[in-house]
């Protein structure tokens, strides 16, 4: 395996894998925004999640176009499956 494919499938696991957190992190934001107990959590949370992503798109972006592409189809296929989870248990 070269170099270049190597990191594009360390795209698209890290990719899949934040976007996995970072959507399933949605539900529970939601929730703290529309109980409105905890808004500095609600917030904190917020920052925390688009930081992740912020970091792990950084880091891809550093190995090339390739790996960032694959980071970013792998974050879209994590959102994809936590949104499909999301209806079956609705």
């Amino acid at each position: 395996m070269t170099p270049d494919l190597a990191y594009a499938a360390l795209g698209l696991v890290s990719g899949f894998l934040v976007g996995l957190a970072h959507f399933a992190s949605l539900r529970r934001l939601t929730a703290l925004y529309l109980e409105g107990r905890a808004p500095k959590k609600a917030v904190a949370l917020q920052l925390l999640r688009l930081a992740l992503v912020a970091l792990v798109l950084f880091g891809l972006v550093q190995l090339g176009a390739l790996p960032l592409l694959a980071g970013a189809l792998g974050l879209v296929l994590g959102r994809e499956v936590v949104v499909r989870r999301a209806r079956r248990e609705s």
